[in-house]
């Protein structure tokens, strides 16, 4: 029994839509998707988050394996699996202290910068240092922590695959290797677009077999993004 779970492909970041891929991550779900076809990948179900960009990465796989003659199962959405408020954790944490030098520094838009903004805003959310948010972080937390064990009853002997985003996927990594929310954080800041995780169901908790994964990007590195 194995439970891919991919972050979806590249969104648009730094455009007012965020919630859409971009032309690049259509390309790799779309590899995705030929990828998995082509290793035999069978799936019992497919799950998203539910939003848009979970998704179209999931259209992507979808077209790759009707190209192969395959079946795919109807995508499954559950908002267990759907992303934390990114705008609200980020918005909140540069409101706080507007120059303090991260939030000042992140204003370039160069990767490194925002990189540092992304993770002192999510490490100040797990503190609980940021009020008035949607959803917590310990709530979020067990929202993930419950869609996880819903999957084991989809996967039955086989596969399933899920398309989520790295908020998600890292506090299921965390979960399973029993770290702290700083580990889960630099889980999160980690994953690449597309990049395949791989957990197996163990009782109430998954354990983890793979993680950040890009064979389908093999040899086209150009491919590789984090936002």
């Amino acid at each position: 029994m194995s439970l891919l779970l991919v972050r979806h492909g590249q969104a648009s970041y730094g455009a007012a839509d965020y919630d859409n891929l971009s032309e690049r991550g259509q390309l790799q779900s779309r590899r995705l998707g030929e990828w998995l076809a082509r290793g035999g990948h069978r799936f019992q179900a497919v799950v998203v988050g539910g939003m848009r960009r979970h998704r179209q990465t999931a259209e992507g796989v979808a077209a790759a394996f009707a190209a192969a003659g395959l079946p795919l199962p109807e995508p499954v959405a559950d908002e267990g699996f759907a992303e934390f408020d990114h705008q609200a954790v980020f918005s909140a944490y540069l409101a706080r202290d507007p120059e303090h030098p991260i939030a000042v520094a992140s204003r370039s838009g160069h990767p490194r910068d925002v990189g540092a903004m992304l993770q002192a805003a999510l490490l100040a959310w797990a503190r609980d240092e940021l009020p008035d948010l949607p959803e917590s972080w310990a709530a979020f937390g067990q929202r993930v922590q419950s869609a996880g064990e819903r999957l084991e009853a989809l996967a039955g002997d086989g596969e399933v695959l899920v398309l989520s985003s790295g908020g998600v996927i890292s506090r299921l990594a965390q979960m399973a290797l029993d770290v702290p929310d700083t580990r889960a954080v630099e889980l999160n800041l980690s994953l690449r677009n597309s990049a395949l995780s791989e957990f197996h169901p163990a009782g109430r908790r998954l354990r983890l077999g793979s993680w950040n994964a890009l064979p389908h990007l093999h040899g086209e590195r150009e491919l590789w993004t984090y936002y």
